[in-house]
């Protein structure tokens, strides 16, 4: 069993086709594998049926953009095995959705207002698989350097952080209603890359509203990070997950399957 519990598609803000994904799984060995587009669980037909065409089982997944807001800090909690329906996840994650691309339109406005050369028309483009613009497309449209060259980066941070002209974040869903919506739908739910977010301090809270897991096996975890995912888990009997998080060219160069998930999850579902 080699489980990739943690992949995004052009469904949101990765650049690769589900097609892609699954052929690049398929490479790689892996025997399970979770798409864990951005608020949407719209590419899970589309991956469960190329999943099958590779004899790949795909466990049904989503990352939900959340907030701390007794911390004032990003939480993103993953959701997996819910009902097919997802009908409390998608109610959740519509405004979500909605907000995110009303903000992209006036980010690509400041843009234009600022004598960038770029059309509402090829960021929709790009975006056609997920109906939401994101960062990545705008960014992709401004330029077709990879998300890891200097000049990506540098334009990124000039523009979206700080004092830069598109640097205005969406107001996200709170995390424990992210974890109340996957239980509402029968899933498990996950706390994602508390060590990149800094989003240990949730984790009580969330335990008392349902959460099932940690994720563990991320691209930013440091050894300390895994040490006190490990501490948590044991502490309040959560599995860990994890996997690439992979982007494709919208995100760090990172393969499918660089990063597999333990299988506690998995083994828990599977047997009974």
């Amino acid at each position: 069993m080699k489980a990739d519990l943690h992949v995004h598609s052009h469904y949101s803000d990765g650049s690769s086709s589900v097609e892609e994904v699954m052929e690049m799984a398929s490479k790689r060995g892996i025997t399970h594998l979770s798409l864990v587009d951005h608020d949407t669980v719209a590419g899970l037909e589309a991956a469960q049926i190329e999943g099958a065409k590779h004899g790949i089982t795909i466990v049904p997944g989503i990352e939900i953009s959340a907030y701390d807001f007794t911390r004032n800090r990003k939480v993103h909690i993953l959701g997996y095995w819910f009902d097919k329906e997802a009908a409390h996840i998608q109610e959740l994650c519509q405004s979500l959705l909605k907000r995110r691309h009303e903000n992209s339109l006036w980010q690509i406005e400041q843009l234009q207002k600022n004598d960038y050369t770029i059309q509402l028309e090829d960021v929709a483009k790009k975006a056609m698989m997920s109906g939401v613009i994101y960062k990545q497309h705008i960014m992709h449209s401004l330029l077709d350097h990879h998300f890891t060259t200097p000049l990506y980066q540098e334009l990124y941070r000039m523009l979206f952080k700080g004092n830069g002209i598109c640097a205005r974040d969406i107001e996200y869903v709170d995390a424990v209603d992210a974890v109340k919506a996957i239980k509402a739908d029968n899933g498990f739910a996950v706390l994602a890359h508390p060590g990149q977010l800094d989003s240990y301090d949730i984790i009580p809270e969330l335990v008392r509203h349902g959460l099932d897991g940690i994720e563990r096996e991320h691209m930013d975890h440091t050894r300390e990070d895994r040490r006190k995912v490990d501490q948590y888990a044991d502490e309040y009997g959560l599995f860990r997950t994890g996997g690439s998080d992979f982007h494709g060219d919208y995100g760090t160069q990172i393969r499918i399957g660089d990063l597999v998930s333990p299988t506690e999850l998995l083994e828990s579902v599977l047997s009974k």
